[in-house]
């Protein structure tokens, strides 16, 4: 068996710096000029002049006016009460279900024309009970002033954006203990059983990683697979076979935007009830771990890490587990190195995807065996911190050549004897 049908089922490939940009703070986009305007015209941010000095007249009235029609939409977005004439409020209006603690509009650039104006924002918005910090997206809006008031005539993802799930349909909720899960073209009785998995894999995390965090996981059940990678902002084929991802930043922290577990109901729906508490709680360990990663963070650690504690406790043999990995060393083709990051790439070989994933969570078995469990998590910390090889030197009083010939050591000692 290969192990929890993963790896073409279950590759649970998702979370470092994850699917880029997807829930990070939206970079400026382009400018954009309103209907009619001069195309070569520079918007300034709103609030300042073409200077950068506070404006003063007509301009700045127009710019509190716009800031103002922002504000109101927000708040009535917040209330569920979007007005009809309001050109999204059939799309909005899917949010009703939708425990909103926060929804802003931060501007980044406005181009006027008389009474017409196309403003950049960033939209920034959380749940209620689950997120410390906003998941933040660019979007375009369109206004015209009429009779003194500015009104939203348009609203759009901003280019490069990924879609958000209330653009694809009306979203359930289904709330769990801890866990909350939303979706959007979905059978309820899927979204029901994801959210009573998710609440079993909660536990499981909390139990296994000694670092803080909020126990709570928020995961989206899309339509499909092309709709899973509309939410990540990729394409469709680079998710084939992958059951889940994680989107995130790295570092996590006061006002780092919040992770996602997004689900690809085509490649879930395939898994057997251990693999999907497998997935699911793998998952969710990325998002425990949020605060402890970085770009300095390997990925064989931090995927290495998610598997251990997804398989903790089921007592599953190594040769079961790591399938790919124990065929190559029975062949005598040891690794020479502990994966790369390259290795996991989204779309590579599945076979090398497979023997990254596997050599990764025997790393951090062999670290939790020889030296801990709380040791491994002191090492995940240094890493993501200092970078592996002084959290080698540091935390293990070893260095990485050493530690690769005690891990090629270990593969052999666990999978040389499988059988076939």
């Amino acid at each position: 068996m290969a192990g929890p049908g993963r790896r073409r089922a279950a590759a649970v490939l998702g979370a470092l710096a994850l699917v880029a940009g997807c829930a990070a703070p939206a970079s400026t986009p382009a400018s954009v000029p309103a209907p009619g305007a001069d195309a070569s015209a520079r918007p300034s941010p709103a609030g300042t002049g073409p200077t950068g000095t506070p404006p003063t007249g007509p301009a700045s009235a127009a710019e509190r006016g716009i800031r103002e029609a922002l504000d109101r939409r927000a708040a009535a977005v917040l209330r569920h009460d979007v007005p009809p004439d309001d050109p999204a409020a059939r799309t909005l209006g899917r949010l009703a279900a939708v425990p909103l603690a926060t929804w802003a509009y931060r501007v980044l650039g406005v181009v006027r024309d008389g009474p017409r104006a196309v403003v950049r924002v960033e939209l920034a918005y959380a749940l209620d009970g689950h997120d410390a910090g906003p998941v933040t997206t660019g979007r375009v809006l369109e206004l015209a002033e009429r009779d003194g008031r500015w009104r939203v005539t348009g609203d759009r993802p901003a280019d490069g954006a990924a879609a958000q799930i209330w653009e694809q349909g009306p979203v359930r909720v289904v709330r769990g203990a801890r866990a909350l899960v939303l979706g959007a073209g979905q059978d309820p009785a899927l979204l029901r059983e994801v959210a009573a998995t998710a609440d079993r894999a909660l536990p499981a995390v909390t139990a296994a990683w000694p670092g803080r965090w909020s126990g709570r996981v928020v995961v989206l059940v899309p339509g499909s697979l092309d709709a899973m990678a509309a939410l990540l902002g990729g394409p469709a084929d680079a998710y084939r076979g992958t059951a889940a991802v994680t989107t995130g930043r790295p570092g996590g922290g006061v006002g780092a935007p919040a992770d996602r577990v997004v689900v690809n109901p085509e490649a879930y729906r395939e898994l057997s009830g251990f693999g999907r508490r497998f997935v699911l709680t793998h998952e969710t360990v990325h998002v425990a771990t949020r605060t402890a990663t970085t770009a300095a963070t390997p990925l064989w650690l931090s995927e290495g890490l998610a598997d251990r504690i997804a398989y903790r406790g089921t007592g599953r043999p190594a040769a079961d587990a790591a399938p790919e990995l124990a065929r190559a060393v029975r062949a005598g083709d040891v690794p020479a190195a502990l994966p790369a990051d390259g290795d996991f790439s989204f779309g590579g070989d599945a076979g090398r995807v497979a023997r990254a994933y596997e050599g990764g969570w025997l790393a951090c078995e062999l670290i939790a065996r020889r030296w801990g469990g709380e040791r491994l998590a002191a090492f995940y910390r240094a890493a993501g911190e200092r970078g592996q090889d002084r959290a080698f030197r540091d935390v293990l009083a070893t260095d990485r050549a050493a530690f690769t010939r005690a891990w090629r050591d270990h593969l052999r000692q666990e999978l040389s004897s499988a059988p076939s």
